[in-house]
């Protein structure tokens, strides 16, 4: 009864350092420059050959074996297996390091023709403003000329507002003119057909007047014959 708490906290000693180990093995080792290596089942060649490597494939360790050699790894596909620990890299082989260089010396090249771009852009930019303020100062000097001929011009105005009001109570004094004069043409025109018409009738009353009393102002034959 005596020893069952040390051997409970022995246990919970060992586990928490196999908790604290475990990290330190969560690195990233790449396959050594070598055509293939063998992905085992075991820390040994007697083991089965799960799968084969080839250079530059990027592992994760996940143990080192103990003086066996050998380094328990997991692939990108998720596949475990235990690998020749020489045949493993820090880094990438020089083939992939080289195309990670040729490939960062790509960007590089684009962002530097992309910020040439830009610079080519911003230079069009400035020049084409220089030439926008020379224009502006140009249309400035317009402006300024068109102000103090509209400053001139405002010196009149209440002479022009007298003009204004007397040209319209003249326009509103003819306007009353030409409706007197309109009303009076009416009549006149109206009299006028009047006259017409009593001039007619007057003509019609003595052409039958005259159709009457002709007839009885002409001389008959029996008269002739007696004369």
């Amino acid at each position: 009864m005596i020893h069952k708490p040390f051997t409970l906290t022995k246990l919970l000693a060992a586990a928490l350092l196999t908790a604290l180990c475990l990290p330190a093995f969560a690195q990233t080792k790449y396959v050594d420059d070598e055509l293939l290596i063998m992905l085992r089942s075991g820390e040994g060649n007697q083991f089965r050959i799960l799968d084969s490597l080839k250079s530059g494939t990027r592992l994760e360790v996940l143990q080192e074996g103990e003086n066996s050699g050998y380094t328990k790894v997991r692939t990108q596909d998720g596949q475990e297996g235990w690998v020749l620990s020489r045949y493993l890299s820090n880094q990438p082989i020089a083939r992939d390091r080289l195309a990670a260089t040729q490939k960062k010396l790509e960007q590089t090249e684009s962002a530097l023709k992309e910020a040439r771009d830009q610079l080519q852009s911003l230079r069009q930019q400035r020049d084409e403003l220089a030439s926008s303020e020379q224009s502006l100062q140009s249309r400035a000097g317009k402006l300024s000329s068109e102000l103090d001929r509209i400053k001139e011009v405002s010196s009149n105005a209440l002479t022009l507002d007298r003009r204004n009001r007397e040209l319209q109570e003249s326009n509103q004094q003819l306007k009353k003119e030409v409706e007197v004069l309109t009303a009076e043409n009416e009549r006149l025109e109206a009299k006028k057909e009047s006259d017409f018409m009593l001039l007619g009738a007057g003509l019609v009353g003595l052409g039958v007047l005259i159709a009457i009393v002709l007839p009885w102002l002409k001389p008959t034959r029996k008269t002739d014959n007696w004369a």
